[in-house]
């Protein structure tokens, strides 16, 4: 029984923005420019779409193993897939789904004790990656170029992303309070490695939180992910890796520890960590899972529940039985737990929202992403003509239409190829428009850090990439 496979990365992920030209401000929102697929509320205001125009395309019929049989322990990033093992959604898009926590950011810039506003940075930090549970389908790869915008004018805030490098791939992104309260920034280059049975991604790159008021700037990086089961079985997602939150202003840091599956599967999607001050002292414990919540408790308390469970009989609940790794089957995906036990004293940082009921037909999108590749009433004369909502594969593919999507994927792929051959004997240099290969001030390292303008709506000077 063959399977998709899914080129992953972590997201990761937000955009940039600047300036003061007020997108809504631009938008028509009128009812009679709503098309038939979108409703309007009785007061008239354009409402988001709950679902894609289409359901998902059945892979039934494809074999990834005659893809990958050649590419064990190689990177992915150079081999062209199929587009039948997409979702309708590009790269950049998957970036800004860091993005559907926004509240925990307000909620970190509204506390005055530096230890709780790195308690509500950690779940943000976690709640990034939980978009990707079940999500096996792979994300378009960007085009050199390529842009992607997202203004949410209710949530305060806006986000532009450009994909700033083909080989490799990086793409640079950078997100904007509307009220000046915080930026959300960094690059992201995916490593992805085929061993056999899974697909290892490597999201590397740094991400940075700047809480403006607080005069405070955050980073780390995402964990490493894993898709299981590319050949056999069904497929499942595991997170594990430690991240470092660093807090640059007051040496506070927090890490957290995505824990492996395990051999038994006893903590899958389990996170926990702690935080600790300047002076190295643990002052809050941080527990959950990534699928699901988030919790803080005081470590005396962690400690002291621990050695409850313990005499509580925990130790003597060894399982004996070894089990094989090298099995020829697949790797079954060890029975959920649907509930985090929660420590009393614990608080809640943060809780995932509940996806549609329609989701898997869907390719398990969250009620957020089912919202990013939707043009906007009055939203196509303004966008810059690199958007990812403007290309015609992924524009085929949420419609359904396969056959369309894979021709037009090809004809941008040659587009793209070819482009890079002229650049080639004119020996050019590609140029970003709106980002530039610059030193992160709070690292030191290297990043891509966003030279602004792109609000302004001068789009003049775009490259035609579609």
């Amino acid at each position: 029984e063959n399977k998709l496979l899914m080129m992953l990365t972590e997201l990761i992920h937000t955009s940039d923005d600047s300036c003061e030209v007020s997108f809504k401000d631009a938008l028509v929102f009128d009812s009679k420019q709503v098309t038939s697929g979108s409703r309007t509320q009785e007061n008239g205001v354009w409402e988001r779409r709950k679902a894609l125009p289409a359901e998902m395309i059945s892979r039934n019929n494809f074999s990834v193993w005659n893809i990958l049989k050649k590419c064990i322990g190689m990177e992915l990033s150079k081999i062209a897939m199929p587009v039948v093992f997409n979702e309708p959604l590009s790269f950049l898009q998957r970036i800004s789904e860091y993005m559907e926590h926004t509240h925990l950011i307000h909620k970190a810039c509204s506390l005055s004790d530096s230890i709780e506003r790195m308690q509500v940075v950690a779940a943000f930090a976690v709640s990034a990656v939980a978009s990707q549970w079940e999500r096996t389908g792979k994300p378009f790869n960007p085009l050199l170029g390529e842009t992607y915008e997202l203004t949410r004018e209710e949530e305060g805030y806006r986000l532009i992303s450009e994909q700033v490098s083909h080989h490799p791939p990086i793409s640079a992104f950078h997100a904007q309070s509307l009220k000046q309260e915080f930026e959300f920034h960094g690059s992201i280059y995916p490593k992805l490695k085929f061993w056999g049975k899974s697909v290892e991604a490597e999201p590397k790159g740094t991400m940075t939180l700047e809480l403006l008021k607080h005069k405070e700037a955050y980073t780390w990086t995402n964990p490493m992910c894993c898709v299981h089961n590319i050949i056999l079985g069904k497929l499942w997602i595991e997170q594990y890796g430690t991240v470092e939150i660093v807090n640059h202003s007051t040496g506070d840091k927090c890490v957290l520890n995505f824990k492996p599956c395990g051999m038994f599967g006893k903590e899958l999607h389990r996170v926990e960590g702690h935080i600790q001050d300047k002076s190295k002292k643990k002052r809050r414990v941080i527990y959950g899972k990534w699928t699901e919540c988030m919790y803080s408790v005081d470590p005396k308390v962690y400690e002291a529940n621990k050695k409850a469970d313990k005499k509580s009989g925990g130790e003597s609940k060894k399982l004996k039985q070894e089990h094989s790794t090298e099995s020829e089957e697949a790797d079954e995906m060890p029975e959920v737990q649907e509930t985090v036990t929660v420590i009393p004293g614990s608080a809640l940082l943060w809780r995932i929202t509940p996806r549609p009921a329609h989701s898997a037909q869907m390719y398990n999108f969250t009620s957020f992403a089912m919202t990013l590749n939707e043009l906007e009433p009055g939203m196509e004369r303004l966008l810059a003509p690199t958007d990812c909502r403007l290309r015609p594969d992924i524009k085929a593919m949420e419609n359904g239409d396969i056959d369309t999507a894979s021709t037009e994927k090809e004809r941008l792929e040659e587009k793209q190829r070819a482009a890079r051959k002229e650049r080639s004997k004119d020996e050019e240099e590609w140029s970003t428009r709106w980002f530039q290969l610059g030193t992160n001030p709070h690292t030191g390292a290297e990043d891509w850090l966003y030279t602004g303008g792109y609000f302004d709506r001068s789009y003049t000077d775009c490259p035609n990439i579609y």
